[in-house]
């Protein structure tokens, strides 16, 4: 047992992680108790919307099945610990330790003995970075540090492969019905239902009924083509910031388009990308480099318009599919 009697461990904890297991780990081997305290949603609600619910964050850590561990709510960012006659030391990383001091520089004009401040490193994802909720959030990483696409990935040709067809036959998202000779209609519903985030649109006839509609999308990807037939009207791409062109054969997803996607992902600029070839598959690519909450809207031939938000499962579902490609 550890040689402390009751420790404090506070965070947000959203989406919980390995450095969180680590953390909290930690707290375990020092100490006989230990007590999470977890923000509030009104303190969560200021850093990001897509933060995790209170409940959800506090499932997670009661998940954990271990009856030395109580979770609490954290209502302001020094919490209690000033004030606590029962605690005697404290868990924290290198972005929290400035808190911790000021926890301690209160205690003793409260007339209480400081805590015991213990120090836990980041936890690092596969190429040396921190791994982070706002890592998680942006998209970047999953919760075991791992990049959605890899370095490898991102230097191969992956080509489709008809097991594929049965996976991809049904939208990945919600669709929103209309005519097809005007997808504005459609469009129109589909964007009442977007969530605060980026909006990324897939394909020539979505990305011009969107203009049409006054709206310009953060991202817009068209090859010049509908249903496999060149389009008479081009889109007109004045009204982005950025043009920027990638070489992307049909059936296939190439380092060129993975590159453009990542390069538009993080560019605080409206970009288009016009694709020499075919842009149908790079809604998986989308997905795998967007943030959480990113909303993707491609077209569906004679059905209307998908909408699809970015989040963990579709980026796992994404993921799978990518390794059923062959690679060259």
């Amino acid at each position: 047992m550890g040689k402390f009697g009751r420790c404090i461990v506070g965070g947000t904890f959203d989406r919980f992680h390995s450095g969180h297991s680590l953390l909290i780990n930690h707290a375990l081997e020092v100490a006989e108790h230990v007590e999470v305290w977890i923000t509030s949603d009104s303190m969560s609600m200021s850093k990001s919307p897509f933060i995790e619910s209170f409940e959800d964050r506090r499932e997670a850590i009661l998940s954990l099945r271990n009856e030395r561990i109580t979770t609490h709510m954290l209502e302001d960012i020094l919490g209690p610990a000033p004030n606590r006659k029962d605690c005697d030391s404290i868990v924290c990383t290198p972005e929290t330790l400035g808190n911790c001091q000021l926890i301690n520089e209160k205690r003793l004009s409260n007339g209480l003995i400081p805590l015991e401040i213990i120090e836990v490193p980041y936890a690092i994802d596969e190429n040396g970075g921190v791994l982070s909720s706002s890592r998680i959030r942006a998209g970047l990483i999953d919760r075991d540090g791992k990049f959605w696409i890899n370095s490898d990935q991102r230097l191969q040709t992956h080509y489709y492969h008809d097991i594929l067809d049965e996976e991809l036959k049904n939208p990945m998202g919600e669709l929103y019905s209309g005519p097809e000779d005007a997808l504005e209609i459609a469009m129109s519903a589909a964007i009442e239902n977007i969530v605060p985030g980026a909006l990324i649109a897939v394909g020539d006839v979505c990305v011009s009924s969107l203009l049409e509609l006054g709206i310009i999308p953060d991202i817009g990807l068209i090859d010049g083509y509908t249903k496999r037939e060149e389009l008479s009207n081009k889109v007109d791409t004045s009204s982005f910031e950025i043009l920027l062109t990638c070489v992307n054969p049909a059936g296939q997803i190439t380092p060129s388009l993975i590159e453009s996607i990542d390069i538009a992902m993080r560019s605080d600029q409206t970009t288009c990308i016009e694709v020499d070839g075919e842009e149908d598959l790079a809604p998986l690519i989308v997905h795998l480099l967007a943030p959480i909450g990113t909303n993707v809207v491609y077209g569906q031939p004679s059905k209307g318009v998908v909408l699809q938000f970015t989040d963990e499962s579709v980026k796992i579902r994404c993921r799978e599919l990518l390794s059923k490609f062959e690679v060259k």
